[in-house]
This record gives structure tokens, C-alpha cells and sequence, in this order.
């Protein structure tokens, strides 16, 4: 049960958006842009990302659909469970791997990140911008995870849910809700 008085039957983040649809508008358009918007990094990776950092935070829902876009965008979901469990071992590349050891340290505490740990993901192909879109998108989600979790927000177990999200997600983006009121 939430902590407030959140609308009924929204999982997560939804519930939030939806009691507090001015703040939702900019959270949305940055997670979209992030995201979503066409990149140097492709959505599948970058939902990766979102995931990785999602699960450090132990962030059920957050973890679970964005894993699940992640699945949409790469053709299922063994990569995405392979990266939470160790991602070092995972079927991605060096320079994701790189990038997710950054995200990992901002996830824990931004100053964490070391000049190695840049030249490292330089040294695998990372470009100024997929080095800065990574460390936005682990800060952002760390917001978006504790924003889930500190309002105490629904969290159903429902897979098929978070696939039907992840779907959403992966063909139309964060500036439309995947999950309407009923």
C-alpha cells in the first residue's frame, strides 16, 4: 500500500505521475530523451543501463520494466538477467561493459567515478557524450527508483504486465503512459 493516497490501480512510477501530472511532463520528456531519442548508444543498451541501476537499487518495478524494454529492444530477456546477475560476464560489449562500471559507481555515489574509469570506456570506444548520457541516465535513475520506492508504490508481480510495459516502451517511448487508469 502506498505511503499517500496515490490513484488506484497505477504500478510504480504511474501512480506517482499520475497524482502529480506537472512534475510527470518533464520526467517523462527526460527519460524519453534518454531513453528513447535516437543515439550513439542504442535503446537496448541504454534501457540497460536504467536496468542495471534499477537492480543495484533493488527497485522491483523499475528494474522489471526497463528490463522488459530492454528485452523488447534486444529479442528477450537472457542478456538482461545476465547483466543484473554480473554484467562483466554478459554477452555485451567491452565498451558497455565499461559504461555500466561507471554507472555502477554513480549509482553508489557519483564521486566514485575515477579519470581510470573514463579512459577505461574511452579506451573501449565510448565518445564524451555516451560517457555523460551514462553517468545522466544512473543519476536519473536513481531518482526515478527512489521516487518509486519511497512513495511505497504498487509493485505487481504480474510479468506479463511489465512485458506488455516493456513493449510500450521500447516502440513508443516515456512521453505517454504505458498503463492508463481503470
Amino acid at each position: 500500500m502506498a505511503h499517500i493516497a496515490l490513484p488506484e490501480g497505477l504500478p510504480g512510477i504511474s501512480g506517482g505521475f499520475a497524482f502529480r501530472p506537472e512534475t510527470a511532463k518533464p520526467m517523462r520528456e527526460l527519460a524519453h530523451i534518454l531513453l528513447h531519442e535516437p543515439g550513439s548508444l542504442t535503446p537496448g543498451e541504454r534501457e540497460l543501463i536504467a536496468t542495471y541501476v534499477s537492480s543495484q537499487n533493488d527497485c522491483y518495478f523499475c528494474q522489471t520494466s526497463h528490463g522488459a524494454a530492454a528485452a523488447a529492444h534486444l529479442g528477450g530477456g537472457e542478456v538482461v538477467q545476465r547483466v543484473k546477475a554480473d554484467f562483466q560476464s554478459a554477452p555485451i560489449t567491452p565498451k558497455l561493459k565499461a559504461l555500466l562500471a561507471i554507472a555502477g559507481k554513480v549509482q553508489q555515489d557519483g564521486k566514485r567515478v575515477t579519470p581510470e574509469d573514463v579512459a577505461l570506456a574511452r579506451s573501449q570506444g565510448a565518445s564524451d557524450l555516451e560517457i555523460h548520457d551514462t553517468v545522466l541516465i544512473a543519476a536519473a535513475f536513481c531518482m526515478y527508483n527512489r521516487y518509486v520506492d519511497g512513495l511505497g508504490t504498487w509493485q505487481p508481480e504480474d510479468q506479463s504486465m511489465y512485458a506488455e510495459m516493456g513493449q510500450h516502451l521500447a516502440q513508443h517511448g516515456y512521453r505517454r503512459p504505458s498503463i492508463e487508469a481503470p
